[in-house]
């Protein structure tokens, strides 16, 4: 069988987790494949709200298996009490969750590092979210790292402290002191032999067993294009790749297999953190669209940016991931807007481009907007999508039409089932 990816289009927060969900029965394993507990996918069933970090959106589906991928960088205290929260609620998570061996352990110490060199950089942060998943991907990379399968070593303790070692030696470089080591240590070797008990497996081997057996597969991605180590925009990005190529490597899946690949993308654009930001709206209008759209992060709690959507970028993300379909969300938050504001080009130096320029954060960019009506009306009452208003309709068809790809799902609320679908253009797997 094939495998689909369902990836974010901009910069993170698109609602990736509520179209997993959504479409988890569907599939017979839902599969993470890069990124770590800066995460925040927000499920909303039957009214409870749900935040998760690392463990697949899932989770929630009874019979589904869920596979933490080689790709992702795991901190095991988090995990743990994600995993708690879900066992408060009667969720099975023993039967449904399996992790790779392949995956790398984020360490007390790789929070330190990462406190310590944001520290460092004064006003240039980067606007990390201190979790240690910079410094781990670094070791990873550098071919120092410290994997799951780590743990079942009876040297276990002597890993760790070699690498313990290198990376408190690494902390006086910055002259950084402001942590109680012991304490950290502690929590953090609780949650191993808690991370023990879990199902450890060969995740290449399992996902690609299960193909054979004709199993659909479908690949979470965390994060958004925009944030790409390579392509998004550098150095503002995650430490991973957070497109279609890196679900190849973050499961061991060859590209051959892939089929459908499902781009999310906001009606608008949120950003978190520093870095470029072409369509940011600093004024009452950007503040207007982040209070009805409860626009703070789901893991930092941080206010996020807000702005008019921006095509050239998501045209070029479509672009770098082979984008076969888009399911666009936070449409409902643009409800009672008179008037609503897309950007179309970017001027630069004097001339007009749709392709975004190798340095988005030392390139002057003037946004070009072109403006719709905006349809007045509360999607959130529409349960079928030929019902929709024509207002609303020939935004979509305008969308559609700058990016030459088809937008199949429109999420009308954070809820499960506000979700609908263009009907002669559903998921190819379902």
């Amino acid at each position: 069988m094939s495998v689909d990816i369902l990836l974010g289009l901009q910069w993170g927060d698109e609602g990736k987790g509520k179209i997993v969900d959504y479409l988890a029965n569907n599939y017979d394993i839902i599969a993470r494949f890069q990124g770590g507990p800066n995460a925040g996918h927000t499920l909303v069933i039957d009214g409870v709200k749900t935040v998760l970090h690392t463990v697949p959106s899932g989770i929630m589906h009874e019979g589904l298996i869920n596979v933490i991928g080689n790709g992702v960088v795991i901190d095991p205290v988090t995990l743990r009490k994600e995993i708690e929260n879900l066992l408060s609620k009667g969720i099975e998570v023993n039967k449904r969750l399996f992790i790779s061996k392949k995956a790398h352990l984020i360490l007390p110490t790789h929070k330190i590092l990462d406190a310590a060199s944001e520290a460092s950089k004064g006003v240039n942060k980067i606007g990390s979210t201190l979790r240690g998943i910079s410094p781990t991907y670094m070791d990873k990379t550098g071919r120092n790292g410290f994997r799951v399968g780590d743990i079942l070593d009876p040297n276990f303790k002597g890993i760790y402290e070699k690498i313990k070692e290198k990376h408190l030696k690494l902390v006086t470089i910055y002259d950084y002191q402001d942590f109680e080591l012991p304490e950290i240590e502690k929590t953090w070797f609780e949650a191993i032999e808690f991370l023990r008990e879990l199902n450890l497996i060969d995740s290449e081997y399992y996902l690609n067993n299960a193909l054979s057996k004709g199993k659909k597969i479908l690949a979470e991605g965390a994060q958004g294009t925009m944030l790409d180590i390579d392509f998004g925009t550098y150095p503002f990005v995650t430490s991973s790749n957070t497109i279609t190529s890196g679900a190849c490597n973050g499961l061991g899946i060859a590209p051959t297999k892939i089929k459908e690949v499902i781009g999310i993308s906001k009606a608008y654009c949120t950003r978190v953190g520093t870095g470029p930001f072409p369509t940011e709206l600093d004024n009452e209008t950007g503040e207007r669209i982040r209070k009805i759209g409860s626009e703070f992060g789901a893991t930092t709690g941080r206010p996020r940016r807000t702005g008019w959507i921006d095509l050239p970028a998501l045209k070029y993300a479509i672009m770098i991931n082979g984008v076969t379909q888009i399911a666009l969300t936070k449409a409902d938050i643009l409800n009672d807007f008179e008037v609503i504001e897309a950007c179309t080009d970017y001027e630069v130096n004097g001339k007009r481009s749709q392709e975004l320029p190798y340095d988005l954060c030392n390139t002057e960019i003037t946004p070009v907007y072109h403006k719709l009506c905006g349809w007045k009306t509360d999607l959130r009452a529409f349960s079928a999508y030929e019902d929709l208003p024509e207002t609303f309709l020939g935004y979509l068809n305008f969308l559609e039409e700058y990016l030459k790809t088809d937008i199949t799902m429109i999420s009308t609320g954070p809820e499960r089932e506000k979700l609908l679908f263009k009907k002669a253009l559903e998921v190819q797997s379902l």
